[in-house]
């Protein structure tokens, strides 16, 4: 006969699980209610660990500043470093300002320009992407660490598998990204497992300037409105 396995607590975590959907629906009602009035905007991700006066802060604020004055506002994950930057930006370019911020142990608070009503609040990674993904127009993707990583690959998987409209992914930073893209290139499309047209889904600057130039030029005839 077989042995019986005991699992202390299973019942009462699957209880638990069941109450927490209604948590996760909270959230996203929330934030597609806020979101769905901002308007047509731009994620800047990166590192939160880079500090003013660094390069690519400082980089990160001319970038957010340039799109702002473009006529998009500005979503970052409401954190310190590149986020911040990027808020800061927006802010002295007198444009929207949205943080979607994310309940970490560490890291993790929110910056001082982001607009007051425009500040969210997430305990939900999965939630805050969903807002991410579909209220941005676009990507910017300066130097940054795992979450940078997976907020890039999360978009490039559901444009290249039409889970969402295609828009601009533009990595900042020749000297950080060259390497990643070149074992892209040489590792995996060189096995066949990507095609060479998915890498045209990322582009790679290094000025605010041509950030702005490829997100005008892809928006010239094209639509702004929601991902999905």
């Amino acid at each position: 006969m077989r042995k019986e396995k005991h699992h202390k607590g299973w019942n009462e975590i699957k209880t638990n699980d069941s109450w927490a959907i209604f948590k996760i629906m909270g959230e996203f009602v929330n934030g597609f209610e806020k979101m769905s009035e901002i308007g047509p905007c731009v994620s800047i991700f990166g590192s939160a660990r880079v500090r003013p006066g660094q390069p690519y802060y400082d980089l990160a604020v001319k970038v957010a500043q340039k799109v702002a004055e473009a006529g998009y506002g500005i979503i970052t994950g409401g954190g310190p470093g590149i986020m911040e930057a990027g808020n800061k930006g927006a802010n002295l370019a007198g444009g929207t300002s949205v943080g979607l911020n994310i309940d970490l142990p560490f890291e993790q608070h929110d910056n001082p320009f982001i607009d007051g009503d425009k500040s969210l609040d997430f305990d939900y990674f999965f939630v805050r992407k969903v807002m991410f993904v579909k209220y941005s127009q676009g990507f910017v993707v300066m130097p940054g660490g795992f979450g940078t990583l997976d907020e890039l690959f999360e978009a490039i998987t559901l444009i290249q598998t039409h889970k969402i409209h295609t828009f601009p992914i533009i990595l900042v930073g020749t000297e950080f990204w060259a390497g990643l893209i070149d074992w892209i290139k040489d590792v995996m499309l060189k096995a066949g497992n990507i095609s060479a047209k998915d890498l045209d889904l990322i582009q790679i600057v290094d000025t605010e300037d041509e950030v702005v130039n490829i997100i005008d030029a892809f928006y010239r005839k094209r639509d702004l409105s929601p991902n999905f």
